[in-house]
C-alpha cells in the first residue's frame, strides 16, 4: 500500500520528527510485520534517520551541513538554492524501516527526520509498506 503524508516546515532548514507520523500508518493499518519504504518526492528535502533524544543532534547537524555547503550568491543556479539541492543529495531522498510485532524497528534513541533545506513550504512523503 502506497501512502503519503504532508509535512509543514516553518523555516528554511529543518530536521522534522515524522516519527509518530509513521508509527500512526503502522497502528492504524494495523501492520505487525514487514517495512516501509519512506521517499521524499522533492530536491531540495530529503529523509533521515538519526538519534531524536536530544534536539542538540539536529541542530549541530543542520549547522554543520550549513557550514560545509552555505547557501552561496556565486552559485549557478538561478534560483539561489543549490545548496538546499546538493544537502539534499548527500542525506538521501529514501530510508527502509523494518516493521516487527507492529512496531518500527529502531535503535533506542533512533527517530526519522524529515530535512527540509528549502522552506518554509508544504511538503510530500510517500510511504510504502510492504506486509510480511
Amino acid at each position: 500500500m502506497l501512502l503519503k503524508i504532508s509535512v509543514k516546515s516553518t523555516k528554511r532548514t529543518q530536521m522534522i520528527d515524522i516519527t509518530d507520523d509513521i508509527l500512526q500508518i503502522v497502528s492504524d493499518h494495523k501492520i505487525t510485520t514487514g517495512y516501509a519504504t519512506l521517499f521524499v518526492p522533492h530536491t531540495t528535502a530529503a529523509v533521515t534517520i538519526n538519534e531524536g533524544a536530544d534536539p542538540d543532534v539536529q541542530t549541530d547537524m543542520i549547522s554543520t551541513l550549513s557550514n560545509l555547503i552555505p547557501q552561496s550568491k556565486t552559485h549557478k543556479h538561478i534560483e539561489g538554492n543549490s545548496d538546499a539541492h546538493i544537502k539534499s543529495s548527500l542525506i538521501g531522498a529514501s530510508e527502509t524501516v523494518f516493521i516487527e510485532d507492529g512496531r518500527l524497528v529502531l535503535g533506542t534513541w533512533q527517530h526519522i527526520f524529515f530535512f527540509e533545506g528549502d522552506g518554509p513550504r508544504n511538503r510530500s512523503l510517500y510511504v510504502k509498506i510492504i506486509k510480511e
